[in-house]
């Protein structure tokens, strides 16, 4: 117990390094607040303008649309997939992943630990101004409190739940790195199609019934889906049980997966050069 302890803290310490790094990019952070809130801004106006026109046609109350709109700005880079560590993939083309096979750690772990580090931190410095922001706009399109604690709690559940489940997924991405000449083309495919099955562009409850049941199956669906519908009063239920579930699911197959797949790439590598 003692000696996981140790390696549990090895672990921890990647995680604190990449997390107290994140925090030093204030200006790039302060840049992307107002990005954000602005694009949070327009996007609001346009589904005003849409339900103006007929509010009834919408799966969604309005005042739900607007709390989805401005949580997913706030934690954009907690979920977001374009969000990557490009030392990670330098690492593989370069060759400077044999240093990190020297150590006598998992890779996995390692890699997963300092992700999480650097995507919580990038989340940290952006979500407090844009809430704070949104909390003051006028109605209606001010950001609101949830229904109740539970929702609120279940939120936060869901978002470290969430968090898991993109950051077990870039882990993918990075590891499907080692089978290929260049990263490139599979961050862009992978970021393209994410940011659509996520959530992340319209919520999935505007999806036609047929195609939403079918994203729903989908590990993308706990990403930016999942936590920001429920805070918004949107998914409640059994159908939030089945969510919930479903990110627990996807969140322990990634993981597996991912760890097979950084055995079978560590088996593959071959580093040149001295």
């Amino acid at each position: 117990m003692k000696a996981n302890g140790n390696s549990l803290r090895k672990y921890f310490s990647f995680f604190r390094m990449r997390f107290q790094m994140g925090l030093q990019y204030r200006a790039a952070a302060a840049g992307g607040c107002v990005t954000q809130f602005l694009w949070g801004i327009m996007e609001c106006l346009a589904f005003r303008a849409f339900y103006e026109a007929d509010e009834s046609a919408f799966p969604m109350a309005f005042s739900s649309v607007v709390a989805y709109v401005w949580l997913r700005e706030a934690f954009f880079a907690l979920f977001t997939t374009w969000n990557t560590d490009n030392e990670l993939f330098d690492s593989v083309i370069n060759g400077n992943i044999a240093y990190e096979l020297c150590r006598p750690l998992s890779v996995y772990r390692m890699w997963f630990a300092r992700t999480a580090g650097n995507r919580l931190a990038n989340a940290a410095l952006r979500c407090v101004p844009i809430l704070f922001a949104a909390f003051l706009l006028p109605e209606p399109f001010r950001m609101t409190l949830p229904v109740n604690v539970q929702s609120m709690l279940l939120f936060i559940i869901t978002m470290f739940l969430g968090a898991g489940v993109t950051v077990a997924f870039c882990m993918f991405v990075y590891l499907l790195a080692f089978f290929t000449i260049s990263p490139q083309g599979l961050r862009m495919v992978f970021t393209a199609m994410v940011q659509f099955l996520s959530g992340a562009i319209i919520p999935l409850s505007f999806m036609p019934d047929s195609v939403r049941r079918v994203l729903e199956l989908l590990p993308f669906a706990g990403m930016f889906n999942v936590p920001l519908r429920i805070y918004s009063g949107d998914l409640v239920g059994a159908k939030m049980l089945r969510a919930i579930g479903m990110q627990i699911f996807w969140l322990v197959l990634l993981t597996a997966c991912g760890k097979l797949l950084c055995r079978a790439a560590e088996r593959r590598i071959v580093v040149q050069g001295g």
